[in-house]
């Protein structure tokens, strides 16, 4: 593997995704009327900020072993593909989520397209626990893969929820 990532950098990535997932939520709870999926998005939104906060904290207490280069890099080119890889998520930017958002034509695009966005992240998660150091904090990884899996189930049965109250 060319590259050997550090729970540091992963965090960083973590917290950089969150933050577009709060955004996200937010946006979302104005695109329903039904007020179980706008306390859903809502929920969604809290939970993420919470999670940023969580993650920010979790990379201040890291042993600084798990912040040390695990590749020589004078450049700090990895920072460039670390946030080219959180960018890779379903959004990239404020604008990209626009779009996305602009496309949504009900509440069922909306769910699915939070599942999209939570799937991106498991999978994110996933390949930088795999690209991860051994020594480098690879259970930190594992609780935000986690904290990813919880989001599916909630949004999964609330599309279930939605799609069965539409019949």
């Amino acid at each position: 593997m060319i590259y050997g990532f550090n729970a540091s950098e992963v965090l960083q990535i973590a917290i950089d995704i969150e933050e577009n997932g709060r955004r996200f939520y937010e946006k979302a709870m104005g695109l329903s009327d039904d007020h179980e999926v706008k306390a859903v998005f809502a929920a969604l939104a809290q939970e993420e900020a919470e999670h940023l906060e969580k993650f920010k904290d979790l990379k201040s207490q890291l042993p600084e072993t798990t912040s040390e280069d695990t590749v020589w890099d004078p450049e700090h080119e990895m920072d460039q593909y670390l946030q080219m890889m959180a960018d890779m998520n379903v959004f990239r930017s404020d604008v990209d989520m626009e779009e996305k958002l602009s496309l949504v034509g009900s509440v069922e695009d909306a769910l699915k397209l939070g599942i999209q966005f939570e799937k991106d992240s498991i999978i994110f998660f996933l390949s930088m626990q795999e690209a991860a150091a051994e020594n480098r904090g690879r259970k930190s990884i594992d609780q935000l893969v986690n904290e990813e899996r919880e989001h599916l189930k909630r949004l999964s049965l609330e599309l279930r929820r939605h799609t069965a109250c539409m019949r």
